[in-house]
């Protein structure tokens, strides 16, 4: 079964920085489509980063885009998110996603991750 587990969260100060991390067990990286997502307390999930269907690049949605990274170590099968510049409005829950066809910004990945808190304080 796969399995996704999230690490790296915590509480920081605006202008500080966190690496999220995701460890993926019995998904193999280069074959599934991996993403993040967050979700704000009271809010509805949303799409934060993504590889493209390359799995090259990375697409990010305009709130975090120049101050979040999406990277991954295939040999570790985990996928990073670097945040930096982090400001009160990134405080949420972040999950990792994964799906084996290319899902991109949907919510429709086939697998999640428990999630793991990431707060910040102004």
């Amino acid at each position: 079964q796969v399995q996704l587990v999230e690490s790296g969260g915590g509480s920081v100060q605006a202008g500080g920085s966190l690496r999220l991390s995701c460890a993926a067990s019995r998904v193999t990286l280069g074959v599934y489509y991996m993403a993040w997502f967050r979700q704000a307390q009271g809010k509805e999930r949303e799409f934060v980063a993504a590889f493209g269907r390359s799995g090259d690049s990375g697409y990010y949605a305009d709130s975090v885009k120049g101050r979040f990274t999406i990277s991954r170590d295939n040999a570790k099968n985990t996928v990073y998110l670097q945040m930096n510049s982090l400001n009160p409005e990134d405080t949420a829950v972040y999950y990792c996603a994964a799906d084996p066809l290319f899902k991109y910004t949907s919510l429709s990945y086939e697998y999640w991750g428990q999630g793991t808190q990431v707060t910040v304080s102004s």
